[in-house]
């Protein structure tokens, strides 16, 4: 018998402690500006495996079916792609065949089974992403999409090892900030923050993921004693949650201003 494949779709309880702090952060993204939309956000990190795939997951599953907005994941993230392998559907055609082949946008449009989320994969496998990453083409698809949907989420590249996400900030309408608490070092996350600053008014928020494991225990939802009550079910496991980016759903959005605040010192 074939094990079936977890799809990220699968996680998302609406009724859970973390999908509220993705309908808070959903809530400040909106109301940050009130003289102008944000439309498209790009996700970030300053390293690898501080858990920004999933956060944009999550985020596009809370916006399309809490919040009714037709939302569109873009993959641009040709070196080390995820969302294909967290929604379990076929990764080309996609970003890859566009820049490359000339391949429509329209067309490399993935369904989810989301009424109101789909997917834009980064596509088939890339040998030279440098060359191929195209920080105004990819502006254009952004631009072409806002006009079918509410929101566009760019997972992307983190900023230190890579490039990418520096040339792709200035096309999109604002930046997300994805840090694992208690992992990433201070003077690493302020070097991060500031190639964001470097476009002025971009960074519109910084994430705080792992919250449960690095901050002292009265952050956590027991503490309060106001749980959700469930059914008990069976825990699964599954690739997803083997996944090197995936990490703790709780999450906390911040203004960056107040970052070092929100830090946990690196533990060794």
């Amino acid at each position: 018998m074939v094990k079936k494949i977890k799809n990220i779709i699968d996680f998302f309880d609406v009724e859970s402690s973390y999908v509220t702090e993705f309908r808070r952060l959903l809530h400040k993204i909106k109301n940050h500006d009130k003289e102008t939309e944000i439309k498209s956000i790009l996700m970030t990190s300053a390293m690898l495996s501080e858990g920004k795939s999933t956060i944009c997951s999550f985020l596009g599953l809370t916006s399309s079916r809490l919040k009714g907005l037709k939302t569109l994941i873009l993959d641009s993230d040709l070196r080390r792609p995820s969302i294909d392998k967290f929604f379990n559907i076929t990764n080309h055609p996609g970003l890859m065949e566009i820049l490359v082949d000339g391949y429509n946008p329209k067309d490399a449009i993935c369904k989810t089974g989301i009424d109101k989320l789909d997917i834009l994969t980064s596509g088939r496998r890339c040998f030279n992403p440098s060359e191929v990453f195209d920080a105004d083409a990819i502006g254009n698809i952004v631009d072409e999409m806002k006009f079918y949907y509410d929101l566009i989420l760019i997972d992307s590249p983190p900023l230190l090892p890579v490039s990418d996400p520096m040339m792709l900030i200035p096309k999109v309408d604002g930046v997300l900030l994805v840090i694992k608490a208690g992992a990433t070092q201070k003077e690493v996350v302020q070097r991060a923050v500031d190639i964001v600053s470097a476009d002025k008014n971009k960074i519109i928020g910084v994430v705080l993921n792992n919250l449960t494991h690095s901050l002292p225990y009265y952050y956590d939802y027991n503490y309060y004693h106001y749980d959700y009550q469930q059914k008990p079910t069976k825990k699964k496991t599954s690739r997803i949650d083997k996944k090197k980016d995936s990490s703790n759903y709780n999450s906390k959005v911040s203004s960056p201003k107040s970052i070092k605040n929100n830090i946990t010192p690196d533990r060794k």
